[in-house]
């Protein structure tokens, strides 16, 4: 395995951490009632699942790019 593939897989799993927080985060109870009240999650929520988005698709692409 080359550096470019192993430094895809560590930001692949970094990302997949991420989301696995950001997922999380979205289900708790506090995260349910904010999002009862304004109809929306949270900054950090957000944060946390689009930078875990990116993170995995950049991850995913330098791992499977030849």
């Amino acid at each position: 395995m080359n550096q470019k593939k192993l430094i895809g897989l560590v930001i692949l799993i970094v990302g997949l951490v991420l989301l696995y927080f950001g997922f999380n985060q979205a289900n708790s109870a506090v995260g349910e009632i904010g999002e009862a009240i304004t109809g929306k999650y949270s900054d950090e929520t957000m944060a946390y699942l689009i930078a875990g988005l990116i993170a995995s698709v950049v991850g995913l692409f330098t791992v499977l790019k030849k």
